[in-house]
């Protein structure tokens, strides 16, 4: 292997492992994985709670509600910030409910949506958000996308993980629909004058689109 891959490998092994995640988002993580759901990486939350907190974001949207692993990583970095999460299944948004209760985060604090993201979405405010965090069904990946930035304002941001699909989109030779809409999202974002992209490795990729105009 060569060396600098290699090197990079081990940079990002040693980045991943050096998170420390709070004890209520590690017990969410575990009950996300007793009901079959895979949260995002602790890498990639704690990177989302970073950014929430850099632009002192107060309203935040989620796609994709799980047990609410990502949510919490998303109001760790909002102390006064209220989150709208929307999932189509009661069962997660019931241990998402639970996660937060457990980890004292007010109900304000917290919208669940059960439904549709893509019939929830169209309803909701445009440019009325600071975040907006897309973890919910690949193949319409480009379709929450174009709703996440009618959704943000200028200076808001739309967050992707799992952009890079478990090595999937770095090989030319896989070419199945969710991957091919992934690599074409990210292609086309990095020449875009609406957004200024950003692509992370960290975890399995983290696509980063800060709204600059509408």
């Amino acid at each position: 292997m060569d060396k600098r891959v290699s090197g990079q490998q081990a940079s990002w092994r040693y980045a991943t492992e050096q998170v420390t995640e709070p004890d209520p988002i590690a017990k969410a993580r575990a009950h996300s994985l007793e009901l079959g759901i895979v949260p995002i990486d602790p890498a990639i939350g704690a990177q989302c709670a970073v950014l929430t907190a850099a632009s002192d974001a107060l309203n935040l949207v989620e796609i994709g509600t799980g047990a609410g692993v990502s949510g919490m990583w998303l109001l760790r970095g909002s102390a006064r910030g209220v989150l709208t999460t929307i999932d189509a299944e009661p069962e997660h948004l019931a241990a998402a409910r639970k996660s937060f209760a457990d980890a004292g985060i007010p109900p304000a604090r917290a919208r669940f949506i059960t439904g549709r993201a893509a019939d929830v979405l169209p309803r909701m405010n445009e440019s009325a958000y600071d975040i907006v965090l897309i973890d919910a069904d690949p193949e319409h990946i480009l379709e929450y996308v174009a709703h996440g930035l009618r959704l943000v304002r200028v200076g808001g941001t739309v967050l992707i993980p799992r952009a890079l699909q478990n090595g999937r989109v770095a090989d030319p030779v896989q070419r199945d629909p969710i991957t091919t809409a992934f690599r074409s999202l990210i292609h086309e974002t990095q020449g875009s004058q609406a957004v200024m992209p950003a692509l992370s490795i960290v975890g399995d990729g983290l696509l980063q689109l800060t709204k600059i105009t509408e």
